[in-house]
């Protein structure tokens, strides 16, 4: 269920945004940055709207869902065109790598929290989060070792992000779904599947056997420098 294989078409929708970024001189890092903030207001936008109960009553502000939507799909657009001013501009770098992946992480755990606390569901948002970051974890951790970077499994955060997105909207004006808010159906789907992603790129990549581990080879870094790929973790 990977967008993955949507990436030459987002490649030419950026190109505009591309050339936007390159005129007005922003660099891939503030890009970086502002998406992270994105993140941190559709975290806020959705434990305002949630109502603090994991069951049925009418949230307090419903409409700030499609607002948090707005957002992550915006977080998502952004993260997609970092890497792609970093590669246009020459700049793409190890360094810049690190940074978009450590923000990105955060992003994450700034929506899922936003979520999960809205609803009340701490438990729930502990065991979804727990299943991110295991799958963007094994997603760098296989390259750190000495094999190519995986992508694969069922939701990646491309997935994730379109998930959220179409959830958040949704939630406007379907609230709940046999007696369990959509976002607790959301979250319990991230919790499960998450994990089994997780799985997926172990079992893919650690099945795979590798002529040195990167303690062995001190290049086996996986710091190539591949940051417009992290929105697909």
């Amino acid at each position: 269920m990977t967008l993955d294989k949507f990436r030459p078409l987002a490649s030419r929708m950026l190109r505009p945004f591309v050339a936007a970024s390159v005129r007005l001189g922003l660099t891939p890092d503030a890009i970086s940055v502002v998406a992270f903030l994105v993140a941190i207001a559709a975290g806020g936008a959705f434990y305002v709207a949630g109502g603090g109960s994991p069951v049925t009553p009418p949230a307090p502000s419903p409409v700030l869902y499609a607002v948090g939507a707005l957002l992550v799909f915006t977080n998502g657009w952004l993260d997609l065109l970092d890497g792609a001013v970093a590669r246009e501009t020459d700049v793409d770098s190890p360094g810049g790598d690190l940074l978009d992946h450590v923000l990105d992480r955060y992003a994450d755990v700034v929506i899922i929290a936003g979520l999960a606390a809205g609803i009340d569901s701490y438990g729930l948002g502990f065991a979804a989060v727990t299943g991110v970051l295991l799958t963007s974890y094994l997603g760098t951790q296989v390259e750190a070792v000495g094999l190519e970077r995986e992508y694969g499994g069922l939701l990646g955060r491309a997935d994730r992000l379109a998930l959220v997105g179409i959830v958040g909207a949704i939630s406007v004006v379907i609230p709940a779904v046999a007696g369990v808010s959509l976002v607790g159906w959301l979250l319990g789907l991230f919790a499960v599947v998450g994990h089994i992603t997780a799985f997926q790129r172990f079992w893919g990549r650690g099945t795979t056997s590798s002529p040195e581990r990167a303690g062995d080879d001190p290049e086996a870094s996986g710091t190539t420098g591949k940051r417009g790929s992290a929105c697909h973790l």
